[in-house]
């Protein structure tokens, strides 16, 4: 597994060399400041995991450790990872008028930020671009990276409109639902990181990204549907932040279920309470929950998923590269978690 230490001192020269191209291109000291703050608070403070994936698959592939070069390049580009996550939260956390994220207030909400964060996301979003080219501009997968990202962005973009459209629960379907957590939350957060390390050590052949995309959409939308039982079922002492889902009328995995599940007054109850705002609301929506075993359905739905995931991932063909570990490695890190 990659150190922490080493992935955060990568991060570090980053951050020195955004700074060196922009005071290059004439912007003045304190707003300079103002960009290496937002960078620094929008990629800090959480668990890391997508940038360390990009790491941790070097390493499964190559079956040895990485070569110093190969640590640096592939931490930068988990880095990147990391950064295009950073943006996308930002927009999101606005667009949710969200207050708090990683247990401090969001960007949009500190002194003197407000509304330009807007602008700070899409600068967190462009410097991506930047540290590509300053870094791979001579690798071979140079585009292939390039039109990785830009991918990503779409799909990161198209879940976005899915989630903010949702209006009532005729919306709220499997369909619908499968959209969401498929291109808002699966694509960046477990085919991207993949997929920048195959194509870094020229792995990346077609029936390769195949295999990697079919499993890892899966694995992400799993990962989601679990941030979805949290949410309403995990213990904020262990999760670290209290559910919002049911208040903001979020179209989860949850409530998507239940209403395939429940009677036609249970059905009136969620109608009436579910996206309401007030603990009274939100207790009647979960006596619902309780009432359907929603728990029970979600344990049961998991132990599936797990086999299934499992079963797909020892199918995997290694023949032109791809290794089964890469895969079983994401799962052992989400499967049965609680936080």
């Amino acid at each position: 597994m990659a150190s922490r230490a080493q992935f955060q001192s990568v991060f570090q020269s980053l951050v020195e060399e955004l700074r060196e191209e922009l005071a290059q291109r004439g912007l003045p000291d304190n707003h300079n400041d103002r960009f290496q703050q937002c960078l620094i608070s929008n990629t800090q403070g959480g668990k890391l995991n997508r940038g360390l994936t990009v790491v941790d698959t070097g390493l499964s592939l190559l079956q040895r450790p990485l070569s110093d070069d190969e640590f640096h390049h592939l931490s930068i580009l988990g880095w990147a990872t990391e950064i295009f996550q950073a943006s996308y939260l930002v927009w999101d956390d606005i667009m949710d008028s969200s207050d708090y994220r990683r247990g401090s207030p969001c960007w949009y909400r500190q002194e003197g930020v407000g509304l330009t964060a807007v602008n700070d996301a899409a600068m967190l979003h462009s410097s991506i671009f930047r540290i590509l080219r300053k870094h791979f501009r001579t690798h071979p997968a140079y585009c292939d990276l390039l039109e990785l990202l830009q991918e990503a962005s779409f799909r990161t973009e198209l879940g976005q409109l899915c989630d903010t459209h949702v209006r009532g629960m005729n919306d709220m379907t499997s369909e619908m639902y499968s959209s969401i957590a498929v291109n808002k939350t699966a694509f960046y957060s477990f085919y991207l990181p993949v997929a920048l390390a195959l194509h870094y050590l020229q792995r990346a052949r077609e029936v390769n990204l195949k295999q990697a995309e079919r499993i890892l959409l899966v694995m992400g939308e799993y990962f989601q549907i679990q941030d979805d039982y949290l949410d309403v079922f995990g213990d904020p002492e262990v999760t670290g932040k209290v559910g919002t889902d049911i208040q903001d009328n979020k179209c989860t995995w949850i409530i998507v279920q239940a209403l395939q599940r429940c009677t036609d007054d249970q059905r009136q109850v969620l109608l009436s309470s579910y996206g309401q705002k007030g603990d009274t609301h939100e207790a009647r929506v979960k006596r619902v929950f309780g009432q359907i075993d929603m728990e029970k359905v979600y344990r049961q739905f998991e132990d599936t998923k797990i086999n299934e995931l499992q079963a797909e991932i020892g199918r995997i063909d290694e023949g032109m590269g791809l290794r089964k570990e890469v895969f079983t490695m994401l799962l052992s890190k989400i499967m049965h978690r609680n936080k």
